[in-house]
């Protein structure tokens, strides 16, 4: 009986619930991280990261047409959502940077503020 019960809810909330889809943005998110940590692994030779990199430009390129063109995402009120049309630039790096003609890492360091100098003149120690 019990067993029978469990089964029943189970089928009924998959109904109730349907199925779980991530979100635009959420996907994009994960491109762009995925993108930016293969830049700056330190374990990758120039050669496979250059094709790595590639591979995943045309992936987060992709992403970026489709988040644009995604009816709901226009009308999200997420902070998720405020945040990424209010940097246009890092939200939608691949686009960005094929715009500017420059590369992500050179693009996503120049929005940050990072640059060779100010890296250079970083001193290590505790805040």
């Amino acid at each position: 009986m019990t067993r029978s019960v469990l089964i029943l809810t189970a089928v009924l909330l998959a109904t109730v619930a349907g199925p779980i889809q991530a979100a635009s943005l959420e996907n994009l998110e994960r491109e762009r991280a995925l993108l930016i940590s293969t830049l700056l692994d330190p374990a990758l030779d120039a050669e496979e990261r250059a094709t790595r990199v590639e591979t995943a430009r045309r992936r987060l390129v992709d992403l970026e047409a489709l988040t644009l063109r995604d009816p709901t995402v226009r009308e999200d009120r997420r902070p998720i959502a405020r945040r990424a049309f209010a940097d246009y630039d890092l939200t939608f790096l691949g686009h960005a940077s094929l715009e500017r003609g420059i590369a992500p890492i050179d693009l996503w360091m120049e929005r940050l503020g990072l640059s060779s100098a100010r890296i250079l003149a970083a001193r290590v120690g505790r805040r």
